[in-house]
């Protein structure tokens, strides 16, 4: 996977400032109050920081953006970076500023932060960590990317060691882009589950179905979705078991499809090359464990996906078939490109039949309804309990990552009825990610707190987001990790 940008944190050492090559960031607050690295570098560069910080420009930057210097005079550095930054700024604020060092420092320059200033430098380093990422396993040329940070603190064992979870979840959720931005050839549903498995090697006890176990289990309607394809559909499970030994676990829920050509609801051609992201939700959930046995979370959390791909062949699900799902209900698929709540709800029931968890939350790349409502600024959510529904909207909300409830409701439950079974597996385009998240509603227990994340508006964009280049963001890495750190960490 791509790995982090090397990050080393040194004690503050003025005099290494002026023999640095590549970039030098000093962060100054909006009174333009220079601690004493930033008045080195201002020395050395003959007052070129105090004039910048002097200037209408100055006045008119936000916290978190940065000017460069180019070649300033005095130093060995190709530029010195000034950041606009309140010395207790944290949350967004700090982690944009970081975010600007990355997309200034190019992928290839050496940084050399000056910290000291900074009450929660940590949110700083996360920022950079999270932007400094770009997908290139395909390019032909060798990768340019190069180069290292040093954050220079005061006190770097201790701001390493607040770095270090931050660190793991932006590990996490580089996993996510990886695998979200992987193409359909290279990321087969036999590789993916491969790669899973390797995560065995941080402590996650890793189980890989396949399909006979899965028809043994009853999983008929996620078989049904990949039957088209050539490629072996499986559920993978990973747990972390980092809590107390007898506490059930939080299950995290993905839907992986691989490939999503709509099968015999065939897609139209214009766009169908984005639908390598359709396992998108299952990516988040990869990211989410990778994150938590990096940090050694003391949590019980088992992420379970469901690897299929959507494929038209002579195999392949018709509209109007009739499938029967591991919780014995019925259901009329009017709709094969309504494939990823046939998977998810067969590995919901599995998930609580199996592990029966304390709560339940689902990801998926669900619906184009959810991107017409809310744009590519929010995910979908949709919960059946309120309480939780507001700890994880105040996860995201800490993260700064977007997330707006859905209602659910009687009204759209009957949009799903059929005429020849329990069930159609969508209720038509009125309201379709709500029927949709109604339709997982059915195969979630009532005494189950459960969230639904609907994220096809935020799993892949294409343009950058605050803390990601174009593609693959990672959304909800972060979000879940707080929620779990927040609400099921023992102390």
């Amino acid at each position: 996977m791509s790995a982090l940008t090397p990050i080393s944190f040194v004690p503050t050492d003025l005099d290494a400032i002026a023999v640095h090559k590549g970039r030098v960031a000093v962060f100054v607050d909006a009174a333009g109050k220079l601690d004493a690295g930033a008045r080195r570098v201002n020395k050395l560069a003959k007052g070129a920081v105090a004039r910048l910080v002097e200037s209408a420009r100055w006045e008119k930057m936000k916290d978190g953006d940065s000017v460069a210097i180019a070649y300033p005079a005095g130093l060995a550095a190709d530029a010195v970076d000034v950041v606009r930054l309140e010395r207790n700024a944290k949350g967004m604020a700090a982690r944009k500023a970081g975010a600007a060092l990355a997309k200034a420092r190019g992928g290839t320059a050496d940084v050399l932060m000056l910290a000291a200033p900074l009450r929660h430098a940590q949110e700083v380093v996360f920022g950079l960590a999270m932007r400094d990422y770009a997908f290139e396993p395909h390019k032909s040329a060798e990768s340019t990317r190069s180069g290292t940070v040093q954050v220079m603190h005061g006190k770097p064992e201790e701001l390493e060691a607040a770095c270090a979870p931050l660190l793991a979840v932006a590990e996490g959720a580089h996993m996510t882009r990886d695998l979200t931005n992987e193409p359909a050839n290279v990321l087969t549903t036999t590789a993916y589950a491969e790669r899973l498995k390797e995560m065995e090697s941080l402590g996650l006890k890793v189980e890989v179905l396949d399909e006979k176990e899965l028809l043994k289990l009853g999983m008929r309607t996620l078989l049904s979705v990949g039957q088209g394809s050539d490629s072996p559909s499986y559920v993978v499970t990973m747990r972390w078991d980092g809590g107390a030994k007898d506490a059930a676990p939080l299950a995290l829920v993905g839907k992986g499809v691989v490939f999503d050509t709509g099968g015999i609801s065939l897609k139209p051609a214009a766009g169908m090359e984005d639908m390598t992201m359709d396992m998108g939700g299952s990516a988040v959930v990869a990211g989410v464990m990778r994150t938590l046995a990096l940090r050694k979370a003391k949590a019980n959390v088992v992420g379970i996906v469901g690897i299929v791909e959507n494929m038209p062949s002579g195999k392949a699900s018709r509209p109007g078939d009739v499938v029967v799902s591991m919780k014995g209900d019925t259901i009329e698929n009017v709709n094969t490109d309504a494939e990823g709540r046939l998977v998810l709800c067969d590995v919901l029931w599995y998930a609580q039949q199996e592990f029966k968890p304390v709560a339940m939350i689902d990801l998926a790349t669900l619906t184009g309804a959810i991107i017409i409502g809310l744009g590519h600024e929010n995910a979908g959510v949709f919960s059946n309990n309120t309480a939780f529904c507001n700890d994880f909207l105040k996860a995201a909300e800490a993260e700064g990552e977007g997330a707006w409830r859905m209602p659910l409701a009687q009204a759209y439950d009957d949009q799903l009825k059929s005429r020849i079974a329990d069930m159609k597996n969508t209720g038509g385009r009125p309201a379709g990610s709500i029927t949709a998240a109604q339709f997982l509603q059915r195969f979630v227990k009532e005494d189950c707190p459960w969230i639904h994340l609907d994220i096809a508006g935020v799993a892949s964009l294409k343009s950058e987001s605050a803390l990601a280049p174009v593609g693959a963001t990672g959304w909800g890495v972060a979000s879940l990790n707080r929620l779990i750190s927040d609400i099921y960490e023992a102390e």
